[in-house]
């Protein structure tokens, strides 16, 4: 499909299920590396990165652990600028290596909470995986160590990404016309 409309919206195909497995094996490749020998726990932030995690773990090849947590902070197209902690982690991560992995990282409200709330646990580090940067809109100093792909402010649906619930089951990624 190149074009697709959900809700009020259509949307044009902007990165191809090809292009994003690539984007993906690129970040799993620079985890293998980082993380050989450390047994990492992957924190997938739902509902969006269902997919970019489940992809990327296939690829990871280190012994990890993976868990999830469920916030949110988007109203229709725009952040709300507020997170709220709807299911939270249950897994000690005290010295223990987390990798946040996120659908995509615009205003940076998402990760500033989720580190603030991991890192009073005591873990041995923090770093963020994310699909798809938006660094444009970036409201918060923070270093993403894991990018599959910088985009620019344009609103994408698609592999987990949604608007108002439609659109997370398509394979490809697709921006707003």
């Amino acid at each position: 499909m190149q074009t697709v409309t959900c809700h009020d919206k259509s949307f044009e195909i902007y990165l191809p299920e090809a292009e994003i497995l690539q984007a993906i094996k690129k970040v799993a490749d620079r985890l293998n590396q980082d993380y050989a020998g450390k047994n990492p726990i992957f924190v997938a932030v739902l509902n969006g990165s269902f997919m970019f995690a489940a992809d990327l773990l296939k690829e990871v090849t280190v012994p990890c652990e993976i868990s999830f947590v469920k916030v949110a902070s988007y109203e229709n197209t725009n952040s709300t600028g507020q997170v709220k902690d709807l299911m939270g982690l249950k897994e000690d991560i005290t010295n223990r290596h987390v990798v946040l992995l996120e659908d995509i990282v615009d205003t940076g409200n998402t990760m500033v909470a989720l580190f603030e709330i991991l890192q009073a646990r005591n873990p041995a580090s923090i770093e963020i995986a994310a699909l798809l940067h938006k660094p444009d809109c970036l409201q918060h100093q923070m270093e993403i160590k894991y990018i599959g792909r910088e985009i620019p402010n344009d609103f994408v649906i698609g592999y987990g990404l949604d608007y108002n619930g439609l659109g997370r089951n398509l394979k490809n990624i697709y921006k707003v016309i």
